[in-house]
């Protein structure tokens, strides 16, 4: 009997077309990974280029971890020593002080000559002293007509600085009873308040001024002798480097303060300034009898 012959099974000979057609799809898919490369935002490109290069190529830094108490960070300002604060506001202080006084000197030489002014100071106030004929009639305050010339060019130096400034008066031992002045007290008081109504009229600050009555007590002659009296009669500017400065030389009289140690240590202080402007002048009290 014959044999049956068994049926062969056809081989694919179209089998290579399936890995064509995956090699086509990757051709397609890198193509179109590299046209969405050339269309790239040049604008972000450059950052993120910019961001790379910085960052390869930064200096090697430190595994130091951030310092924590006491220890304080590189970019901190060391902090300068008081003492050096203290002598840097020192020199500015004193040569503002010596502005002032070398300015006085020159506004008032004449005067200076003839014995009428006297200017004075140290590295922590300055002294402007007139003698009180200059700038009153015997037992007033009522200010000549020359005073107000006279303030008005201590007021143009002084103006442009801020140091307080307290005006202090003096008598001499002479009795005085008026209805104005019962004693000395007020003589003194109204003729120191009289030139501080005049430097704020002038244009100083109201604010750094302050006026101060001495009376017959801090004399710096013989009240035996009229020459004594008159150089006892008179009125000082104190030009003081600061508010504690001013404090404590009108406590005591600037004929009687010392530049001591504590106030050297002192630093600029300026007195504060006033908005408010000066009392509107007007008649200050009428002549009393000679004094």
């Amino acid at each position: 009997m014959a044999r049956r012959r068994q049926h062969e099974e056809h081989e694919n000979h179209e089998r290579w077309l399936v890995s064509y057609a995956d090699f086509i799809t990757l051709l397609f898919a890198f193509f179109v990974v590299m046209y969405s490369i050339s269309s790239l935002n040049e604008g972000k490109y450059k950052i993120l280029s910019d961001t790379l290069v910085g960052v390869f190529n930064q200096p090697d830094r430190a595994i130091k971890p951030i310092p924590v108490g006491e220890e304080r960070p590189l970019t901190t300002a060391p902090e300068r020593p008081a003492d050096q604060d203290v002598a840097h506001g020192r020199d500015e202080s004193a040569e503002a002080l010596e502005d002032i006084a070398a300015s006085m000197r020159q506004a008032l030489g004449e005067l200076i000559k003839t014995g009428q002014v006297t200017v004075r100071g140290n590295e922590l106030w300055v002294e402007i002293e007139l003698n009180s004929s200059l700038l009153f009639p015997s037992g007033d305050a009522l200010p000549r007509n020359q005073a107000f010339a006279i303030i008005e060019k201590v007021a143009k130096i002084l103006s442009p600085y801020d140091n307080p400034v307290h005006v202090e008066g003096f008598t001499d031992n002479l009795p005085i009873k008026t209805t104005q002045y019962p004693t000395n007290w007020e003589l003194s008081a109204a003729r120191a308040a009289s030139v501080v109504r005049m430097l704020a009229l002038d244009g100083v600050s109201a604010g750094r001024l302050a006026a101060v009555g001495y009376g017959e007590f801090q004399p710096v002659a013989d009240n035996a002798t009229a020459e004594g009296r008159a150089r006892n009669r008179r009125v000082v500017l104190v030009v003081s480097r600061n508010l504690d400065v001013r404090r404590s030389v009108s406590g005591m009289g600037s004929g009687k303060a010392k530049p001591d140690s504590a106030l050297q240590r002192a630093g600029m202080q300026s007195a504060p300034l006033s908005a408010a402007q000066a009392p509107p002048a007007g008649a200050v009290n009428s002549p009393s009898p000679v004094h």
